[in-house]
């Protein structure tokens, strides 16, 4: 079990690593295993980046940020060539319908509803909207259409879980009520919970994961 101080020297290794990071204007503050970052960053790409760097590094229960998007020069928009940046980039995205997904702008927020039939759709709408310049965070409202019975669901991730490489896929539970999934048990890495929940995000009719997963060392 890493100390806090472990933890932090690791987390602000991992930062530096990172390339699309500056590291040197973040802070890293650690207690009882939760990292806390705080600091400035030039856009919304860099503060998800440095969260996903931190979620990296083994021994991280839990993490919150302060990290403020200052965006300056260039990278600048208004709340309007934002939108329409936004919406340029939805038109290219072959597998949505024509008026899928609704667009608010407001302060460089970006806020995405509408409805998708796969997560896939979902995450590609994100990443392609997330490094947009003026760009200063991302609300995802968007929902996924049910498609199939809980019970198929259900089969479907157990199913994906085995085929994963977690090594035991029983300490995995596995709750559908409806088009929302519940995963609890136990994983032994950021690697195994990412796995698990991509197992299920990837099942026909998934419109919501909740991970109730527990990390253990």
């Amino acid at each position: 079990m890493k100390t806090d101080s472990q933890l932090q020297q690791d987390v602000s290794a991992e930062l530096k690593w990172e390339p699309s990071v500056h590291a040197a204007r973040i802070g890293v503050e650690v207690k009882d295993g939760v990292v806390t970052l705080a600091g400035q960053v030039d856009s919304f790409l860099e503060k998800w980046n440095a969260e996903r760097a931190a979620q990296r590094v083994a021994g991280v229960k839990a993490m919150t940020t302060e990290l403020k998007v200052h965006l300056t020069g260039s990278g600048t928009r208004t709340d309007g060539e934002v939108a329409a940046a936004v919406e340029h980039v939805l038109a290219w995205t072959s597998s949505l319908s024509g008026g899928a997904i609704k667009v608010m702008v407001e302060g460089g927020w970006v806020t995405l509803s509408g409805a998708v039939d796969w997560q896939y759709q979902l995450l590609a709408i994100t990443s392609s909207v997330r490094p947009l310049l003026g760009v200063t965070g991302v609300s995802d409202q968007i929902s996924i259409k049910p498609s199939v019975s809980a019970g198929a669901v259900k089969a479907e991730i157990e199913a994906a879980l085995k085929r994963t490489s977690i090594a035991d896929g029983k300490k995995i539970m596995v709750a559908v009520h409806g088009s929302d999934v519940t995963l609890s048990g136990t994983v032994r890495s950021w690697g195994e919970r990412d796995t698990a929940t991509r197992s299920a995000w990837g099942t026909p009719g998934v419109s919501n994961v909740v991970d109730m997963m527990t990390l253990i060392h």
